[in-house]
């Protein structure tokens, strides 16, 4: 390629291009490469033409063109970015300075997962996505071109070209450098298998040629029978790709079928899916083999139909119906949409389609600190995840809003169990520090730490929760098998029975079995907890005459009275398998009769009773939950309160209080204030018996001329 061939490839798209900037760029890459030759014996300056032509075939600004011609000078020559700067402006510099740094990346790594975090990493890094596209140009051409260097550096590069590179232009959509970077680190990496490809794909090529005429033939003729004007081309298959099929279902080359692929591109989306049609109606479809990529695009915004169908002669062939923007997308990927110099040119569909892409570009053009925009690209492309690497400088990702918690957890169970703080970037910090990418992080210990419920307040990651959990829970079981053993002690002392002996004896191991525990342990942690009661407990050992013989003998007549009058006391809630408990209703959302409902064991205060969407619950350890219901008959009236918006006029309350004392109810307490702009906020705590009560009084409060909103209060 020479420099005229590059301007007229970049005015083909770009007419109005200042192509007097390339000029000067190739000018200048020419006498800082003068007298450099590459591995195979051409002047180096022929790798920046090519990369610089890759960029154009890219449609990428010239800017972008530019970088390409000189993305080498700063590492290869004397050049330095100050004089790119003062010669080509702070743009161009920032582009070389980019490519530059990510050239000096070491990608080196053995575990395919830390390849990813690397690419992500390289992604989220780059301050400007057009570097990216420029690294993937200069790294076509390298690959193109790794024949002249050493066999082990040939492999080296294809391998880490496959594992970044080839991955990283499926996410920016860019397919045919994607298709060209796997072909060509194929050829490196298994050349027995490549040239074996090559050969077969060769043999059969008049073959071939003939076949995808007459198919083009056919599909033409009836699209337009069909009067769908259309491009219909066919092309074999990527040499890769068929490798990759091979490995998978363990086939030979010529036991593949589907080698050929066609394109029909067409004018509208409407006329995607009648081309869909007129192919399905001429060759019989393969069951399982279609993909509508229009209604559920790619991550990267790829669309198209695709569809395998049994072809003429009884082959197989692939076929991918778009239209002609999409086809440009499907090629060029995000570069097809680099438009930022030019707001308002995407159109409704495009930018609906490419809104993480809009957002991007937005945030490039306004946002002044470098640092604030990576997070943003990092959060918008990464859906929430963030990198930060080890003393040892291995990288590993979190989810946004992970702490150093779940970073030491990630190290060793043991190390997350005694965290007592971290060192980030040589500072130390506390416990809730939530971790930033590109953070080094060293995880201080102390033997006397160890895990509180509040971690779980902390932590993100599903490891370290279910490891605060485990010991939180191991913990709680410990306290509770204490605690039911404090209370049976006590409870037993008083029907002079001994725990001790009972436990020596087997009585204690007798009792859980018939309650159905597991072990003795298991029946303490049951009392400790509240789920079993001392009463059940006894009701194994004594016969039901002989604790209340004992009971009696033990407690004054107060005492008995006191008993006697308790037992009346109603809840209007019975508890699953538990006689003679305490219940209370959680103040945070005061369950009414009516309302599904659980109970939650509260340590030595019987069982609290909340409705069953509440957030408490939800917070709450499931093996202090138990099953209640409400029982039959009506509830007794409890508070509930009611906000009531309403406008702010004269003679509004009393017409609120005669609805509410209309449904039957009574009103305990009412607060009412102004709220401005001719608003007023009511807030009524109104005695109800059941969920029913409430709604009828709601509807009666909404009917109200002049009321707003009403709304139940749970505090």
């Amino acid at each position: 390629m020479t420099i005229g061939e590059l301007i007229d490839r970049v005015r083909a798209y770009h007419p109005a291009a200042p192509v007097d900037l390339i000029q000067k760029a190739y000018d200048f890459s020419a006498e800082k490469h003068h007298g450099q030759r590459r591995l195979s014996g051409e002047p180096y300056l022929t790798h920046p033409l090519q990369v610089a032509g890759i960029i154009a075939d890219l449609r990428l600004d010239v800017p972008s063109v530019a970088t390409g011609l000189l993305h080498d000078t700063v590492e290869d020559t004397l050049a330095t970015l100050e004089q790119i700067e003062q010669t080509f402006g702070p743009e161009i510099a920032a582009l070389v300075d980019g490519v530059t740094k990510i050239g000096q990346i070491n990608f080196r790594s053995r575990e395919e997962k830390q390849a990813e975090n690397f690419r992500k990493m390289l992604l989220a890094m780059a301050r400007d996505l057009r570097v990216i596209l420029i690294k993937l140009a200069d790294r076509t051409h390298n690959m193109r071109t790794l024949g002249h260097l050493p066999p082990e550096r040939q492999v080296e590069i294809a391998q880490e070209t496959l594992d970044i590179y080839a991955p990283l232009a499926h996410r920016l959509g860019v397919n045919w450098i994607k298709s060209d970077l796997e072909d060509n680190a194929l050829r490196f990496l298994h050349p027995e298998v490549y040239y074996q490809l090559k050969r077969s794909v060769a043999k059969k090529k008049a073959e071939r040629e003939k076949y995808i005429k007459e198919v083009i033939s056919v599909l033409t003729k009836r699209l337009t029978e069909a009067e769908i004007e259309a491009e219909v081309s066919g092309r074999p298959k990527h040499f890769y790709s068929i490798y990759e099929k091979m490995q998978a279902q363990n086939l030979l080359y010529d036991q593949i079928y589907d080698l050929v692929a066609f394109r029909i591109v067409v004018d509208t989306v409407g006329e995607c899916y009648e081309g869909l049609g007129v192919v399905h109606a001429n060759w019989k479809p393969v069951p399982g083999r279609f993909k509508d990529y229009i209604a559920l695009p790619k991550a990267n915004g790829y669309q198209s139909l695709h569809t395998t169908v049994i072809g003429p002669y009884g082959e197989r062939i692939e076929i991918q119906i778009r239209t002609r923007e999409m086809h440009r997308v499907a090629e060029y990927g995000i570069a097809a949409h680099w438009r930022y110099k030019q707001p308002g040119t995407l159109g409704t569909d495009d930018g609906q389609r490419f809104a993480w892409l809009r957002q991007m570009l937005e945030w490039q053009q306004h946002l002044q600190d470098p640092q604030e925009f990576l997070r943003s690209v990092k959060e918008d492309l990464f859906t929430e995840e963030v990198f930060v690497f080890t003393p040892k400088g291995d990288l590993l990702n979190f989810p946004v809003g992970a702490t150093v918690i779940d970073f030491a957890y990630r190290i060793h169970s043991e190390v997350g169990q005694h965290c007592a703080g971290a060192r980030v970037n040589g500072r130390i910090v506390p416990l809730r520090y939530q971790l930033q990418s590109g953070d080094t992080v060293e995880i201080v210990t102390t033997t006397s730490q160890a895990p509180s419920k509040d971690w779980l307040k902390l932590v993100k990651t599903s490891r370290a929760k279910a490891r605060v959990r485990g010991w939180v829970k191991g913990q709680q079981a410990a306290r509770s098998i204490a605690v039911g053993r404090e209370i049976l002690e006590r409870d037993l002392a008083r029907h002079a029975l001994d725990f001790g002996r009972l436990r020596i004896d087997g009585t204690l191991a007798r009792v859980a079995r018939e309650l159905s525990q597991k072990d003795e342990d298991t029946l303490l942690a049951g009392v400790g907890y509240g789920k079993i009661t001392a009463q059940q407990v006894l009701a194994r050992i004594l016969p039901e005459e002989e604790i209340e013989r004992r009971r009696e003998k033990a407690e004054g007549r107060l005492q008995r009275l006191f008993r006697l009058v308790s037992r009346q006391t109603t809840s209007g809630v019975t508890v699953s398998g538990v006689d003679d408990v305490l219940v209370r209703f959680g103040k945070c959302c005061s369950p009414l009769p009516g309302e599904r409902i659980t109970g939650f064991i509260t340590r030595g205060r019987g069982v609290t009773v909340h409705a069953l969407d509440c957030p408490k619950v939800l917070e709450s350890d499931p093996q202090r939950r138990i099953e209640v219901q409400w029982s039959d008959g009506k509830g007794t009236p409890r508070a509930v309160k009611v906000e009531v918006t309403c406008v702010d006029q004269p003679g509004l309350l009393a017409a609120m209080s005669k609805a509410i004392s209309s449904a039957g109810i009574n009103i305990a307490r009412a607060h009412v204030h102004a709220l401005g702009d001719h608003k007023a906020q009511n807030t009524f705590e109104l005695m109800v018996t059941n969920a029913e009560e409430l709604n009828r009084v709601m509807r009666n409060l909404g009917r109200v001329r002049g009321v707003m909103r009403v709304a139940r209060l749970r505090t």
